[in-house]
């Protein structure tokens, strides 16, 4: 009689865990979305678990993860060729299940963004040359569909999962000279919709080739201009509740990138309102003006605040007041309710601009010595507190 209790309540408590929903459920993944979440991007060399437990242990709810970086069995990862995609290459999905089931070991959800597609190679993985096929020849747009076909249904019962961003920062305007919004480029727009230079429509084709194979998890789409928000009155939304609008860094790039900035500007003090403009003060109201486009998208299509995401904001940490310029970022965002993920969590190349737990200082000469002997530089990195990544990390640790 008592070994039959006892049966009966394992019974009884697999029953129970049975009808408790995976995280992989359409409701599950979706939730995951309904309050605002703080992550990062990342993207590594080598498949290194250390880094998703420091993820973990920082805080960041979830990693937007870019897989392009990471040793590839063909020319492409998981592509295998962007000049001619037929299958995933099961080596690289290896390596990649790999990862998403050490995520989910430390509690680390997932959202995966491709750098490369079909017909649209990495530029840094294409001798620098922008590849714009993808915007010219239906052929690489049906491959990309192809090849989002076969990841989604391969991908959507990982638990670790709860969105996929199909294509980085698209730029199809480029192609055709613009990089601006110009009245010449409204025209352009206007005269090339639904042809294949359309971002609007390859986002509503790419949705529905995810969609047919996985009608659960949410899909974040990026906009024209490299999802710049000055793009943002150019994107159409989709028919889908389960699709999230992301928009990427709203400093100037003149400003926050070191290498071009060359000590001309810095946050507040010395802003430029165009490119190569003398620098003049900003205040609070300059900085939160430019997230207007953004907050005009929402209210124009009835888009939640949990359905949009700033899922790239950075500033090179040697750029004078990029800790202000964070502060004030992530003020607006939290404002907003906005999800938002910043760039980049602990890169593990030979760069480190962005790399906010270096704070202010050089890479140590062992680092670099590491690198010239062909060693890992990992180790040489002294990853320390300091007042950059302070407010990052007072922002992961609040409730």
């Amino acid at each position: 009689m008592k070994m039959y209790r006892v049966t009966r309540k394992i019974v009884l408590l697999c029953l129970l865990l049975m009808q408790v929903p995976s995280f992989s459920d359409s409701s599950e993944k979706m939730a995951f979305w309904s309050v605002q979440k703080r992550g990062a991007n990342g993207a590594l060399h080598k498949f290194r678990p250390e880094w998703f437990k420091a993820a973990a242990d920082v805080g960041l709810e979830f990693i937007r993860f870019a897989p392009d970086k990471l040793p590839a069995a063909e020319r492409d990862f998981l592509i295998g060729n962007a000049d001619h995609f037929t299958s995933l290459n099961e080596t690289d999905f290896a390596l990649l299940g790999q990862i998403l089931d050490i995520a989910h070991h430390y509690h680390l959800k997932i959202v995966l963004v491709m750098y490369s597609l079909p017909g649209c190679r990495w530029r840094q993985h294409n001798d620098d040359v922008d590849d714009s096929r993808i915007w010219q020849d239906e052929y690489f747009q049906e491959q990309a569909f192809a090849f989002w076909r076969q990841l989604a249904f391969r991908l959507k019962n990982f638990p670790a999962i709860v969105a996929y961003n199909p294509l980085n920062e698209p730029h199809p305007e480029q192609a055709f000279g613009f990089e601006e919004p110009t009245k010449e480029f409204v025209e352009w727009f206007e005269k090339y919709k639904n042809t294949t230079a359309d971002l609007n429509k390859f986002n509503r084709l790419m949705l529905a080739a995810i969609r047919s194979v996985d009608p659960d998890t949410p899909v974040m789409l990026d906009g024209y201009f490299f999802a710049d928000v000055k793009g943002m009155p150019f994107n159409e939304p989709v028919d889908d509740v389960k699709t999230l609008y992301t928009f990427h860094n709203i400093a100037p790039w003149q400003f926050a990138a070191f290498r071009i900035n060359k000590g001309r500007y810095s946050y507040p003090d010395k802003m430029p309102n165009f490119w190569d403009a003398p620098g003049v003060p900003w205040r609070f109201v300059d900085l939160e003006n430019r997230v207007d486009p953004v907050v005009a998208f929402s209210a124009k299509h009835d888009i939640p605040a949990h359905r949009i995401i700033a899922s790239e904001f950075w500033c090179d940490r040697r750029v004078p007041g990029c800790k202000e310029y964070l502060t004030d970022a992530i003020t607006i965002y939290n404002f907003h309710q906005w999800h938002w993920a910043f760039y980049d969590f602990r890169s593990d190349g030979n760069w480190g601009g962005l790399d906010y737990e270096l704070g202010t200082e050089k890479l140590d000469w062992k680092f670099w010595q590491a690198v010239e002997n062909g060693e890992d530089g990992e180790p040489f990195k002294n990853r320390h507190d300091n007042p950059i990544w302070h407010v990052l990390q007072k922002e992961l640790s609040s409730p």
